[in-house]
């Protein structure tokens, strides 16, 4: 398994569709600007079958410092963004997930 970087995916892009790649980048650019306005403007992205992308706050929370455990520390609520997985992607995932358990299983195995 690997990450899959923006320069990967305008490859990707550029190859499937057959045009350049700096026309891919441009337009891959202002996708990810609007959805930063999106998220300024603490709104919702909808992609059907994709997924929901959505500005939300998380709580208020305590945490530790590892080097410092006896200490609890706050850590203060902020706006996150959270990813809803729509029909398609819930799909894949469905399907992957028997080959994860599998992988963990073996990890474990290894490892006692």
């Amino acid at each position: 398994m690997g990450n899959l970087t923006r320069r990967d995916l305008v490859v990707k892009v550029s190859t499937k569709t057959g045009l350049p790649q700096q026309e891919v980048a441009k337009v891959f650019e202002e996708i990810l600007d609007v959805f930063m306005e999106v998220f300024k403007k603490k709104e919702t992205i909808e992609l059907r079958n994709f997924g929901v992308f959505e500005v939300t706050l998380r709580k208020a929370r305590i945490g530790r410092n590892p080097r410092n455990p006896e200490r609890d520390i706050l850590i203060p609520p902020r706006a996150v963004v959270r990813f809803k997985p729509g029909k398609e992607v819930k799909g894949i995932l469905n399907a992957i997930t028997k080959d994860l358990l599998k992988e963990e299983e073996a990890k474990k195995k290894k490892k006692a």
